[in-house]
């Protein structure tokens, strides 16, 4: 829709892929800043989303959404056409990877407000720590970890491991953007892992939640992410092409 997949054509077959996963709901999230959303012309993002629902044959059921970059302190973020697949649930994120002075403040006015905040991929922003992430929980919201980020090197991927060690992940996401990101690669991964429980809440249950307008369920800490085990993800994405 934006930066990711460049025609409804390159699009298709990744669908089918996800689809053929076990994917059974895909939220469509193209970026949109916050000082912008009162603004935005949200019938182009309705025809493209429906010329993409119209080629869409073999593919998990397609609803629409946004990627808010809280760009702008004290934004209103209520209006219907926000949400996720028409939920309270929005899904937004901290510009320029940073995170800002009064990040938790911020999440909790937007859950004050009536919306539900789902933080995208909390390991990469500089300067984040579990106990950062704790707090924003603790604030209303729910997060969210990009799948793909588990094989990061260096402090991001180490982040993200350990949130999901300590069970500060609420659920996960592809974040595909027209490549080979796999949700069913993380499903089967963390099974492999024997971690059947926080599979299904992290990549099922918990996603149903928010776009029922349900609180989330607090997910179990995993056990420690071993190298093999980082191996073991890398293979399985790689093998989804």
């Amino acid at each position: 829709m934006d930066d990711g997949s460049p025609a409804v054509e390159a699009s298709l077959p990744i669908l089918e892929r996800f689809a053929a996963e076990g994917v059974e709901v895909l939220v469509c999230t193209p970026h949109l800043k916050a000082s912008e959303a009162l603004t935005i012309d949200d019938a182009r993002y309705a025809a493209l989303f429906e010329n993409l629902v119209s080629n869409a044959v073999k593919a998990p059921r397609l609803e629409r959404g946004w990627e808010i970059m809280l760009d702008v302190p004290d934004a209103d973020l209520r209006a219907s056409y926000l949400g996720l697949a028409g939920s309270t649930a929005r899904l937004v994120e901290f510009p320029r990877m940073n995170v800002p002075a009064g990040a938790a403040r911020e999440l909790f006015r937007l859950r004050m407000s009536g919306v539900v905040p789902v933080l995208a991929h909390p390991e990469r922003y500089w300067g984040a720590t579990p106990e950062l992430v704790r707090e924003w929980r603790n604030a209303g919201a729910a997060i969210q970890l990009d799948s793909a980020m588990v094989l990061g090197g260096g402090s991001t991927g180490k982040l993200a491991r350990a949130l999901l060690e300590e069970g500060l992940v609420d659920c996960i996401a592809s974040d595909n953007h027209g490549d080979v990101r796999s949700l069913g690669a993380a499903r089967q991964w963390l099974e492999e892992a024997g971690a059947t429980e926080q599979a299904r809440m992290l990549t099922r249950t918990n996603a149903e939640r928010l776009l029922a307008d349900e609180a989330v369920i607090p997910v179990s800490p995993l056990p420690p992410i071993e190298k093999g085990m980082v191996s073991r993800f890398k293979e399985l994405l790689l093998g989804r092409r």
